[in-house]
């Protein structure tokens, strides 16, 4: 057995680091050589900027990108750290890993020049061991660029705001000579692969990269053991391995399990913990942990998704990362309110848009049970030069993420269009790809065209498609004959529907909505009573169409979009369920809390329609506990509510209000508990309000003689 030493250090290297923002006094990118000439002092220069002081995570874009349309600010910046190894580490290996930077990096130490990274949401890590002054201390410089470029996705700032900096947590990652890989595309280093995974058994085979920077051979024992939750050993494995100095190599140990628990999402999500170490004349050398989460995913056409042979809802939302004033630098705990927020809705399964996220996203989506769908982004546009880097950054995502049990598919691109033929020359090299890294799960690719069978859509195991009815195009109830069109058209296909939703201000509302929205109309009208009555009807065709094996709404949350306007909001997009402070879940929100859902759930629509002119009303309620009892101004109505468009929807008509203030109120008795929801509408024929809180200056002047 090993001694108690686990030979890998991991230190946040998140404080104290100075950061200087662009545009600098030059004409051209500053190269290395403008940085680091003779004269040049990063205490000065740079057009005599001031650094200040920041902590990771850190973003130059938490303002601008998400208030002003078109005037934020994409170029490079300069962070700044330094650090003084112990002379202790002078003979061990030294990494700084880098969990998110964008878009491009550049890390320099001393004003040597260490590493570069294209990508601003894949991790990266670049060794600095020989660069180093042991007992001195040593200047560490990154530069961040978030300029759009064509060679790098995605490539512009349109559907979304690749904001700039180094918003995710940075780690000094300390080892000896041999250790499991650090560089293997930033990877664990460790990759577990589960096969003929049943309640019977599940084979699992654990590879591991190993490397050696001693100058001879090294024979050492490799062990992985298997944990239960409970800590206690479910399976233990050494192989005695000689590693060769000569490049990164490949070792593997398989395991059968017996009995298996197995990972059964919201339901059961099951986690062993698999331990590798390192083993040297007793001493663990290194050690790497990962979860493992047994479990098999299956797609069945014209059905839904099976786990481990189990039918399991999908019930699907989108999740952009960024946050009102945060932008993108979030911490753990932001994070995992916004999975909270997910999981109050009843929502199964995410897609994780358009972007690699967290990897604190990831492991707590194994923990809680979400199906995830994760993806590179590949979206919006072509640069004709991107090929690389897309094939890089989908190398990454599967690398890095490869021992997470929620993740079941791969995406591959995001609405990407003209020109055809590359695109879909591209999209089939990726999905390769993926099959090469990961040839146990599912690939996607996804646009707007509504065509199954379009070329750009054939490339993939899944065809997502993004649909806007109602919304950009024609009323909100063509989405069922588009269902039906498919259903007849493609029946083997795996298809889902990517996107769904419309904007929906709360600040902007109406006592009644139509089939049509007002996305592209004079009034720029975005609101909340429209999206209501889509999410409503739209969800409804869903429902009874297990034709499409998954549903994702676009989005769970409102999130910057800095080329645009959207509900007259500057640099905003807002077809969240939850506004972008995370402060108000709208109506749509609790349509599906209502009816996807095991809480218990009573609420009364269109509360911030405080303001009604017209007398004649219908009240709308969400009930998951049964039918509600209503009472307006403390009497009952005079007819009982009709059924809506669900079990959990009810609808009460011709209710007539009287001038001025209206207290709305809903009770349901359910399980001897007494659950109660309430509203308060002001009703004024003449379009005064009667709510004083409301009043304009000069009406309340008004209403008070003045």
């Amino acid at each position: 057995m090993a001694s108690a030493a686990q030979g890998r250090e991991v230190l946040a290297f998140n404080e104290d680091w100075m950061f200087r923002k662009g545009p600098f006094a030059t004409d051209h990118v500053l190269s290395s050589a403008d940085l680091f000439a003779p004269d040049e002092s990063l205490l000065g220069g740079f057009g005599n900027r001031q650094w200040s002081k920041v902590a990771i995570p850190h973003t130059w874009n938490n303002v601008d990108m998400q208030t002003d349309k078109n005037n934020f600010y994409a170029g490079e910046c300069y962070y700044r750290k330094m650090y003084s190894p112990d002379i202790k580490l002078k003979d061990k290996r030294i990494f700084l890993r880098f969990e998110g930077l964008a878009s491009v990096a550049e890390v320099y130490v001393n004003r040597v020049f260490a590493g570069k990274h294209e990508g601003g949401y894949s991790a990266f890590a670049i060794e600095i061991s020989e660069l180093l002054n042991y007992g001195q201390e040593n200047e560490i410089l990154v530069k961040a660029d978030n300029s759009p470029r064509p060679e790098v996705i995605p490539i512009n700032h349109t559907l979304f705001g690749v904001y700039g900096g180094m918003y995710r947590p940075v780690n000094l990652i300390i080892t000896e000579k041999i250790n499991i890989s650090v560089t293997d595309l930033a990877s664990p280093g460790v990759y577990l692969t589960q096969k003929n995974v049943s309640p019977k058994s599940a084979s699992v085979n654990v590879k591991v990269k190993i490397e050696n920077k001693l100058r001879a051979a090294k024979t050492i024992d490799l062990e992985t053991s298997i944990y239960e939750a409970n800590g206690t050993i479910k399976e233990r494995k050494e192989s005695r391995i000689k590693v060769s100095p000569q490049g990164r190599q490949t070792f593997h140990q398989d395991f059968t399990i017996n009995k298996p628990h197995l990972w059964q999402g919201l339901d059961d999500p099951y986690l062993y913990k698999v331990v590798v170490r390192l083993i040297d004349e007793g001493k663990t050398i290194d050690q790497v942990v990962q979860p493992l989460g047994l479990r098999t995913f299956e797609l069945k056409s014209g059905d839904g998704m099976y786990l481990n042979g189990k039918k399991v809802p999908m019930y699907g939302t989108c999740r952009h990362q960024d946050r009102w004033r945060y932008g993108s630098a979030l911490s753990n705990e932001q994070h995992a309110e916004d999975l909270e927020i997910i999981r109050e809705m009843g929502a199964t399964t995410i897609r994780f848009a358009h972007y690699q996220q967290a990897e604190y996203i990831y492991s707590k989506c194994d923990s809680i049970g979400f199906i995830v769908w994760a993806e590179i982004p590949f979206v919006n546009r072509v640069g004709m030069k991107e090929a690389g880097n897309a094939k890089q950054q989908l190398s990454e995502l599967i690398r890095q993420n490869y021992n997470h049990p929620s993740i079941y598919v791969w995406g591959l691109h995001n609405e990407v269009y003209i020109p055809e033929n590359y695109t879909a020359a591209l999209t089939a090299e990726l999905h390769d790809l993926a099959k090469s890294e990961d040839p146990f799960r599912y690939t996607v690719s996804v646009n707007g065209y509504g065509n199954a069978g379009h070329k750009v859509n054939m490339q993939a195991d899944i065809q997502g498609i993004n649909r806007y009815f109602g919304w950009y195009e024609r009323k909100i109830q063509d989405l069922e004959p588009w269902i039906e069109n498919l259903e007849q058209n493609y029946p083997d296909y795996l298809c889902m529907l990517a996107e769904y939703g419309a904007e929906a201000n709360v600040e902007q509302q109406r006592e009644t909505a139509g089939d049509v929205g007002d996305c592209c109309g004079f009034a720029k009208n975005y609101n909340e009573t429209f999206a209501t009555r889509l999410h409503e009807t739209q969800w409804s065709y869903v429902a009874k169409h297990p034709y499409l094996l998954a549903s994702y709404i676009w989005n769970t949350f409102d999130f910057a979009t800095p080329m645009s306007s959207q509900g007259e909001t500057e640099a905003r997009n807002m077809k969240g369920l939850v506004t972008f402070d995370r402060k108000i879940k709208k109506d749509p929100f609790y349509w599906y809390k209502a009816n996807w859902s095991k809480e218990p759930v009573l609420h009364i629509t269109q509360r911030r329609v405080e303001q009604r002119h017209q007398q004649q009303s219908s009240i709308t309620i969400y009930s998951n506990l049964g039918q509600p009892n209503l009472k307006i101004n403390n009497r009952p109505p005079a007819k009982p509510p009709r059924q809506g468009l669900s079990p959990v929807h009810f609808i009460y008509d011709d209710i007539e209000l009287q001038i001025g203030e209206n207290n709305i109120e809903a009770i349901v008795e359910y399980e001897g508990k007494a659950y109660k929801d309430s509203i308060v509408w002001y009703y004024s024929p003449d379009k005064q309000t009667e709510n004083p809180s409301q009043n304009t200056v000069e009406q309340k002047k008004e209403h008070q003689g003045l």
